[in-house]
């Protein structure tokens, strides 16, 4: 190892005095980490340093390091760019690497033929993307408003095929029913997309103007409804236009952080200030830093914040100052198009909000690293923001199926609610129309029947229907949704053993939470309470029908003898392992000496039998 050693340091003291990015490789070629420096033979050299070598992360680090590789640069600012660009490709485990980060949603505008609104938080090239919106609920609070007044759905039926009869979407004015022909024409809802597509530029003042022609054409041809409807929507949008303009002159956006360290465990808080109000908050773990260098780390850790989509705002306040503050301001700037502070605040307003944040930082550091339980209502503020649903859920239902091999196929459906389970809610289900090991159908048939009940008791649906499974038994409830009628129902499924979240309508990005996250230990908890009462229930099942196939076969053991029996002794094992005296007292005493003669043959023939 000396050996080896000898040579990094020897190669080490032959680089360049230049800027530039180098990698420390393992004997494999992976990367082990990625830094910048303004000199690359100082810094590189410092890490054979004897104090620096009894550290434990440069000790580990060039303990595991096998060969060293550099890139020269013109500049610092070339360097601390590359250096980020490296780090997310090689993601390099002795670099701080952005953890538990959560992405800010954009509004999408599908590019179909009739198009459609959602919101996602992965962007892609299929159709026009708006946003980022923080806090994050303000998407879904803007796509509630298309929904109302353009009538623009972000449902998930087939619009390429004509379906018999819309939704209820379309019956409560939320969609133009393009999926019903004859319930809207190509040319007024090419228009509505319009409209919506203004609105999401921020062209309120263009949007108004147009809706105002649209209103007095409309006045003019005597279509009195249609005009009250348009001066109605032009009142919302200049309203919503004053907004904008009072915010854009009340102040410039800010971004603050801080931080709790305790290597090798670390928490910062983002905090975000829009227009002079926090707006949001955003939460960054690492449980495994030995070393923590606070230059180093805050340096990283904003070029990886700013390079993943957040909006760069004009003032970053940070607790100490940056020895790469400079480079940082030109960086990001250039990102930003505009000017961009980054500074330590000393004083006043400022320094007072970064103690806030700071003492943020800290109580969600002793959330995270030292076990102590969230509120319900924090939980489920968290799954709201994890599944990118429209609302925090109050009330969460969720479904397993249960069988052996096709045989006694039965289904539980358990609640939480409020932040604990509701067993007084549980529901069982015996499958009726599935043959054999089809869990999909299995799945479709129980989802169907819970709430068309529910439908015919005008009750409301849950916060998040959860399904205990994979991307099939997801879709098999969302089919048994739909043919209910039910539409943009958030809907969810926990695969068992990857543990990985699908969000219905998001497939294609999965949830993959931090193994520590409260979400996820909520719907682990949730879903195990779900498979734990089908599997119960599946065995009572089983039990009964042993119980009855057997003992029915006996001379004097009727039907209603066997199901007090079962009630009883819950199973054919409790009757067998029974007293005669305990049979007695649940049948009688005549049916008791019959049933123990005959349960004492079966065991004797048993017995010849294994001889």
């Amino acid at each position: 190892m000396a050996s080896r050693i000898d040579a990094l340091r020897d190669k080490a003291s032959q680089l360049p005095t230049a800027p530039g990015v180098y990698l420390y490789k393992d004997a494999d070629g992976s990367v082990l980490y990625v830094g910048k420096a303004k000199n690359l033979r100082w810094r590189v050299r410092s890490y054979f340093n004897e104090d620096r070598l009894a550290e434990a992360k440069t000790g580990r680090l060039i303990y595991e390091a096998d060969d060293l590789d550099y890139i020269l640069l013109d500049n610092e600012k070339e360097a601390l760019a590359l250096e980020n660009n490296l780090i997310k490709q090689y993601k390099p485990r002795f670099n701080v690497l952005l953890r538990d980060d959560k992405t800010y949603p954009y509004i999408k505008l599908t590019n179909e033929k009739y198009p459609r609104v959602y919101v996602t938080r992965r962007l892609r090239k299929d159709g026009q993307y708006f946003g980022p919106y923080f806090p994050g609920n303000l998407a879904h609070r803007l796509v509630k408003f298309i929904h109302r007044h353009f009538q623009i759905p972000s449902c998930t039926v087939d619009l390429t095929r004509n379906h018999t009869h819309p939704c209820l979407e379309f019956h409560i004015h939320r969609c133009l029913g393009p999926c019903v022909q004859g319930l809207t024409t190509d040319q007024i809802y090419a228009e509505r997309v319009h409209d919506v597509r203004m609105f999401l530029e921020g062209r309120t003042r263009d949007l108004a103007g147009e809706l105002r022609e649209r209103m007095e054409h409309a006045s003019e041809a005597m279509e009195f409804e249609r005009a009250a409807a348009l001066r109605d929507l032009i009142r919302t949008v200049e309203e919503i236009e004053q907004k904008q303009k009072m915010a854009a002159a009340s102040g410039d956006d800010t971004d603050i952080f801080a931080v709790h360290a305790e290597p090798p465990q670390v928490a910062v808080n983002l905090f975000h200030l829009r227009n002079g109000r926090i707006v949001d908050r955003r939460e960054f773990f690492w449980d495994d830093l030995p070393e923590y260098e606070p230059h180093e780390f805050f340096t990283t850790l904003l070029m990886q914040v700013y390079s993943q989509g957040q909006p760069i705002p004009a003032n970053i306040h940070v607790p100490l100052e940056l020895e790469d503050r400079e480079v940082l301001e030109e960086l990001l700037s250039e990102k930003r198009g505009r000017k961009v502070d980054v500074h330590t605040p000393q004083r006043g307003q400022k320094k007072a909000l970064l103690a806030l944040v700071g003492s943020n930082a800290r109580h969600s550091f002793e959330q995270r690293f030292r076990v102590l339980r969230p509120t319900s209502k924090a939980i489920s503020q968290a799954l709201e923001e994890a599944l990118n649903l429209p609302d925090a859920p109050r009330r969460i239902e969720c479904f397993d199926i249960s069988h052996i091999q096709g045989t006694d196929k039965v289904a539980s459906m358990v609640v939480w609610e409020d932040g604990r389970m509701k067993k007084s809610d549980y529901r069982k289900f015996i499958i009726r129309t599935v043959e054999g090991s089809d869990d999909f159908a299995s799945m479709r048939e129980v989802v169907t029947r819970r709430y068309k009940r529910l439908q015919e008791e005008d009750k409301p649906m849950p916060g998040l229907v959860l399904i205990d499974g994979g991307l099939g038994q997801l879709h098999s409830a969302a089919d048994a949704l739909e043919s209910l009628g039910i539409i943009n129902q958030p809907l969810a499924a926990l695969a068992k053993r990857e543990e990985i979240l699908y969000v219905y309508g998001q497939e294609d990005e999965p949830v993959i939470l931090d193994r520590r996250s409260p979400v996820l230990h909520l719907v682990q908890m949730i879903r195990d309470e779900a498979h734990r009462f089908a599997v119960t229930f599946h065995r009572s099942r089983r039990d009964a029908r042993t119980l009855t196939s057997e003992l029915s076969e006996i001379p004097g053991i009727g039907p209603r003898t066997v199901e007090k029996l079962l009630k009883r002794f819950g199973s054919l094992s409790g009757v067998k392992a029974s007293t005669e005296e305990d049979l007695a007292a649940a049948v009688g005493k005549s049916v008791a000496a019959k049933l123990r003669a005959a349960l004492s043959d079966a065991a004797s023939l048993a017995d010849s039998r294994e001889r």
